[in-house]
C-alpha cells in the first residue's frame, strides 16, 4: 500500500499556522499518516497546524504537526502528519470524495458531459475504486 495517496491538485486545502492567517493551498499528497502540500515558507518541524478541506459537506477539519519541509523553487514542500489516527482515517475518506469531485470536472471538462455527484461516484468507483490504496 501507497504511504501517500495522490491529491488531485484542483481541489485545494486551507492550512493555518499559529503565525498566520488561513491561506488555501493545493495538496500534493494525502495519506493515511498526513499529506504534503506546497507552501510559501518554511515551517519548523514540529510546529502546530490546522488543516480545511471545503469542498465536502461537512467540511473537514483537523489539526497536524510539520513532519519534514523540501526546497521547491521559490515554495517549500510541508509534510504534515495527522495527530489522530482517526482523523487520518476520516482524511482517506475524504480523499475519495476529492477525487470523485476531480473525475467529475475532468469529465465534463474532456467530455462536456454534466455528472451529478451520484453519477460521478458510480463512474469513479467502477473505474479506480480497486486501485485506490487501502481498497
Amino acid at each position: 500500500m501507497r504511504a501517500f495517496i495522490r491529491h488531485p491538485v484542483t481541489i485545494p486545502i486551507s492550512l493555518r499556522t499559529a503565525d498566520s492567517g488561513g491561506q488555501s493551498e493545493l495538496s500534493q499528497d494525502v495519506g493515511l499518516g498526513g499529506l504534503a502540500l506546497e507552501w510559501p515558507e518554511a515551517l519548523e518541524p514540529g510546529a502546530s497546524v490546522h488543516i480545511h478541506i471545503d469542498i465536502v459537506r461537512p467540511p473537514f477539519s483537523t489539526r497536524g504537526r510539520v513532519a519534514w519541509n523540501r526546497p521547491m523553487g521559490d515554495r517549500f514542500l510541508l509534510g504534515i502528519r495527522f495527530l489522530d489516527q482517526d482523523d487520518a482515517y476520516r482524511a482517506r475518506m475524504v480523499e475519495q470524495v476529492c477525487h470523485i469531485e476531480h473525475y467529475r470536472r475532468e469529465i465534463f471538462r474532456e467530455q462536456g458531459r454534466e455528472l451529478s455527484e451520484d453519477e460521478a461516484a458510480r463512474e469513479w468507483m467502477e473505474i479506480y475504486a480497486r486501485d485506490f490504496p487501502g481498497t
